[in-house]
């Protein structure tokens, strides 16, 4: 089945394959945004704390990506 995007292109829906690998994908970028976000608090040198937050901000960067693309393929 297809949906429509807001370009009135199709989009395909994802096969279960796709799905699972996308499912795996958001469960270790949620963990590893949990994993950066403590170390970072137990960081008392304040450059890698800083980069343990960066770290930690861009893994949630790509977990709404991943989930963003997964809703438009619904």
């Amino acid at each position: 089945m297809m949906n429509t995007n807001i370009n009135n292109q199709a989009t395909p829906k994802l096969d279960s394959n796709n799905l699972k690998i996308l499912e795996d994908q958001l469960n270790y970028e949620s963990l590893m945004n949990k994993k950066l976000s403590t170390y970072a608090g137990y960081c008392t040198d304040t450059e890698l704390k800083n980069l343990c937050q960066q770290a930690a901000q861009k893994h949630k960067q790509h977990y709404n990506e991943l989930l963003n693309y997964l809703n438009s393929h619904q």
